[in-house]
């Protein structure tokens, strides 16, 4: 009569250490994967902001002063911070360059996105 051979213990530890790393590491690329997309949705939310405060800016029909300004502001239930710079146009007075960036909320300088546009002189002729 032939005796069967099944696997040692030794060769079970063996497989079940391989199957725990691999485990590890799918659980931690999935962690990773879904922590990236919190970043790029914050980021997208931060550029969709600094887009809209710019429009409103150009909307207004205001000439806005060459300063450096910061503030918050609340989109999509997140606080964010932003800053805006408004220089002059060396090739057009009658033009300002608006700066915007937006700043997460915990981080001193962690910047999630930056707008660069222009506003006219509201007192030109259409």
């Amino acid at each position: 009569m032939k005796r069967s051979r099944g696997f040692t213990l030794f060769e079970v530890l063996v497989a079940l250490a391989i199957m725990a790393v691999a485990l590890a590491a799918l659980l931690r690329a999935g962690m990773l994967a879904a922590d990236h997309s919190e970043g790029m949705k914050l980021r997208m939310l931060a550029t969709w902001e600094a887009q809209n405060q710019l429009v409103l800016l150009q909307a207004r029909r205001e000439w806005p002063a060459v300063a450096a300004t910061e503030g918050e502001s609340d989109s999509d239930g997140r606080r964010l911070r932003w800053e805006r710079e408004v220089s002059e146009v060396p090739a057009n007075r009658r033009v300002r360059r608006v700066q915007l960036r937006m700043l997460a909320p915990g981080s001193a300088r962690y910047v999630l996105a930056e707008v660069t546009g222009f506003v006219r002189d509201p007192g030109l002729a259409q």
